[in-house]
């Protein structure tokens, strides 16, 4: 079985804005890579935080340097009409899989309820180029999204919470998930089970947070689920968070296990590797 993290952050400079993460200057590849091979993943999605203006560079030299071990799901600045036609070729940078963007902070979430970005929805569609999303405000705004654009893959981040963004825990941090829950009728829908054990206030193996992942189960089915850490956030360690979905929930299959913990998400986003 093939362990596969759908997000991960890594920096060369800056703090990171988001103070759930390690509050260091750099979390490099090297680290990263030290990191994955005593935890058992065989590669991971690399996010290119905001925080650190060179985070792509990097990231695109972890493709270069690493094959197979890390692909990208990368951003450009929406508000810039110049930037409207990198939809197009955007998967054609090595290692690029999609677009991703945190929808929590205005401007970004009027944005994504106004219709200002209907632009993005109707070329990423067009182009084939898979969209990850923090937006747990408006989720139902992304259901009339998927509706009108059935070709466009979207992605929701962390369960649909606000993953580093918020301190409360277990049930206080999932009080969104039926509107969550309410996507799952959207084929073009996924969701990433990524970085469970931060919104648990219990240790490993984190209990109050098996409900909401079996909801999220058995709504959008092991196709549409897909694990990940955002490792610098963790309370525990890589391979901590592998074995609570490998060897703790035990209503997951060896064949959704498969899928969840690698194979679904290179299917959703066309990671070849």
């Amino acid at each position: 079985m093939q362990i596969i993290d759908a997000q991960i952050h890594v920096w060369g400079s800056g703090l990171p804005s988001n103070m759930a993460h390690r509050q260091v200057t750099a979390f490099t590849i090297e680290e990263a890579v030290a990191m994955m091979d005593e935890g058992g993943v065989d590669a991971a999605v690399i996010h290119p935080p905001g925080w650190d203006p060179d985070s792509t560079e990097m990231a695109l030299a972890a493709v270069r340097n690493y094959p197979g071990r890390f692909a990208i799901m990368g951003s450009f600045p929406l508000d810039q009409p110049e930037n409207r036609s990198l939809v197009s070729t955007w998967r054609s940078q090595p290692g690029m899989l999609g677009l991703r963007y945190g929808f929590l902070q205005e401007p970004m979430r009027s944005w994504i309820e106004d219709g200002t970005l209907d632009w993005l929805w109707e070329a990423a569609e067009r182009a084939e180029v898979p969209i990850a999303m923090l937006a747990t405000d408006s989720l139902t705004a992304i259901g009339r999204i998927a509706e009108r654009h059935p070709g466009l893959r979207l992605t929701i981040d962390h369960l649909g919470g606000r993953g580093g963004n918020t301190t409360l825990k277990d049930d206080d941090a999932m009080t969104h998930i039926p509107a969550l829950l309410a996507l799952a009728k959207h084929p073009n829908v996924a969701v990433k089970v990524t970085g469970v054990p931060g919104y648990s206030g219990e240790a490993y193996p984190f209990p109050a947070m098996h409900t909401f992942v079996r909801q999220i189960y058995d709504a959008f089915g092991p196709e549409r689920m897909f694990w990940g850490t955002d490792i610098t956030k963790m309370p525990c360690s890589w391979r901590q968070c592998i074995t609570m979905f490998t060897e703790e929930l035990p209503w997951l299959s060896e064949a959704d296990q498969v899928l969840i913990m690698g194979q679904a998400v290179c299917a959703w986003w066309g990671w070849d590797r």
